[in-house]
């Protein structure tokens, strides 16, 4: 399925002059029907699979307990 600069900001949360960029840097595939560009959308399938395990990461992080402080006694 094909969507516009704005449905694939919105898609991304991310800014509609920062898409534009990503599409004339070549960053963000796209192709152009006299118009308007028109992005397809499942090519950000790995861009969600890869921050969803991120999201997964950092959560995992936090939630492990920190470990007990080891009280060393310096000899000096």
């Amino acid at each position: 399925m094909y969507i516009t600069i704005h449905e694939a900001a919105e898609h991304l949360a991310m800014p509609v002059m920062q898409i534009e960029k990503y599409v004339r840097e070549g960053r963000i595939r796209s192709v152009h029907d006299g118009e308007q560009y028109l992005i397809n959308k499942s090519q950000f399938t790995l861009y969600f699979e890869q921050l969803n395990a991120l999201k997964q990461q950092i959560d995992e992080w936090r939630n492990e307990p920190i470990p007990p402080d080891r009280d060393i006694k310096d000899e000096d």
